[in-house]
């Protein structure tokens, strides 16, 4: 609830109008007063939750299982990042990594989160910005193993994670797993690919089962209509912007009056196919020396017509593993898609919930940030799924939003002895807002704490 608290919050003055805490009834709900609410408490707040991060985590498991019936004998496993404003100096795990969020400047930390398969988060770990994301897998295993003992029957990781030693190193502990594989892997099943034997899984998606070459797993192969046109356009407009900037060199090297190094012309090109390496390999390009020019060089090139046809036969498939061999491969397909909660997540964190940028330069305060942060997502997800169980869609923004237009007021009521009487009163809900609380099962309290005797009002 949004509180609006009139004369009280005048009296305050503005230093405290732009507060958020000031803004809400949590002085009444805490008994805790805006003054009080300070950097340092906040920061005291951080370090005290901190070191109950296990237990935190193992109270969440355990609540989701009474409120939810949650299965925790599938996790869906990622890993993102998110960067820091400033040097980082004291924390030695901020560091120049691969950056989700187009910050290649900004050091990092690695997140590697679990939820279930319903997106409710399960416990996380933070690693140096710089940590490769396959070898994460094992020491998540294993520590989620310790913590939660019978917890991961199943894994669902993406392509990133999903190296041949990961894979293994479930397969010795007894655990199966459906990952994604690398593009490159689709060659190998050319053929499976213009043959008939597809099902339908849902509109615009085919899968087919292909059995893999040592009976211990199954391969699914995947084709998207929509996925088919994303890549597309994708590939098309790489190509052309390869060829648009091969044409320039081409033509300014031909008008050119003096010499140009050819290691410089070789690390333009390099360059040039890296921004825009899915169309890098649809290029032969030659560098030749040409004596008969200022520049001494001439680049040609010409469209690589195998790479050509294979994008051109391959857009829109994709292949998954596992070595749950007794499934059907729609059913793997949509375990496999359900991994869009553990990304969904990420998201909700980054954009909703504001994990980034990170601002605190000691280790245990970054920490504690991201900590804070699982705790707000364990809470939006949790409304999302009251709501869901109260026929009211999933979109807890809705809500919140909703239950912001509360507002508290103080009511001032004078008496006969001079006294007066200060009544701290909940808003009446609208009707929508009503609705949702009926839905939710909730009774909104007609005042908050209790009366309050105030001083006589003097005499004039």
């Amino acid at each position: 609830m949004r509180g609006n608290r009139g004369k009280r919050s005048t009296q305050r003055g503005n230093r405290h109008q732009d507060t958020w805490y000031s803004r809400t009834a949590l002085e009444d709900l805490l008994g805790v007063s805006p003054e009080a609410v300070n950097k340092d408490r906040l920061y005291r707040a951080l370090d005290e939750v901190l070191p109950h991060k296990e237990a935190i985590e193992r109270h969440l498991r355990e609540r989701f299982m009474t409120l939810f019936d949650a299965r925790m004998d599938l996790v869906l496993y990622d890993v993102t990042s998110t960067y820091f404003e400033g040097l980082m100096e004291a924390n030695p795990q901020a560091k120049r990594g691969h950056s989700r969020d187009k910050r290649p400047g900004c050091l990092q930390v690695t997140i590697a989160l679990l939820v279930t398969r319903e997106g409710l988060p399960i416990g996380y770990e933070v690693f140096a910005g710089n940590r490769n994301d396959m070898t994460t897998l094992q020491e998540i295993v294993e520590r989620m193993e310790r913590k939660h003992e019978s917890i991961g029957r199943v894994w669902v990781v993406d392509r990133g994670i999903a190296s041949e030693k990961n894979l293994e190193f479930l397969r010795q502990r007894g655990a199966s797993y459906v990952v994604g594989t690398p593009k490159s892997a689709l060659k190998g099943f050319e053929r499976h690919l213009v043959e008939g034997g597809w099902s339908e899984v849902e509109p615009g998606v085919q899968v087919k089962a292909c059995p893999g070459p040592d009976g211990q797993e199954i391969f699914v192969l995947c084709r998207s209509g929509d996925r088919r046109e994303k890549e597309k356009a994708m590939h098309e407009r790489f190509a052309t912007r390869i060829q648009k900037a091969l044409q320039k060199l081409a033509g300014r090297l031909e008008r050119a009056r003096k010499k140009v190094d050819r290691a410089q012309v070789e690390r333009q090109i390099g360059r040039l196919l890296g921004r825009n390496s899915r169309a890098a390999r649809g290029f032969e390009i030659r560098i030749e020396e040409a004596p008969d020019r200022g520049s001494g060089l001439k680049v040609s090139f010409a469209r690589n017509a195998a790479w050509t046809e294979w994008a051109t036969l391959s857009e829109g498939y994709y292949l998954l593993r596992t070595n749950l061999v007794g499934w059907t491969p729609q059913d793997l397909w949509k375990t496999y898609i359900q991994l869009t909660q553990a990304e969904s997540a990420f998201r909700i964190e980054k954009s909703e919930l504001k994990i980034r940028p990170i601002w605190h330069h000691l280790e245990h305060r970054a920490q504690a940030h991201i900590l804070f942060s699982f705790l707000a997502y364990a809470m939006w997800k949790t409304l999302e799924q009251w709501m869901a169980r109260s026929g009211l869609g999933n979109g807890p923004r809705t809500v919140v939003e909703e239950f912001a237009k509360i507002k508290v007021m103080d009511v001032i009521l004078p008496t006969s002895t001079g006294r007066r009487l200060q009544l701290r009163c909940v808003g009446t809900p609208d009707e929508g807002q009503r609705i949702l609380l009926e839905r939710l099962g909730l009774d909104l309290p007609r005042r908050l704490d209790q009366p309050r005797w105030m001083e006589a009002v003097p005499k004039m």
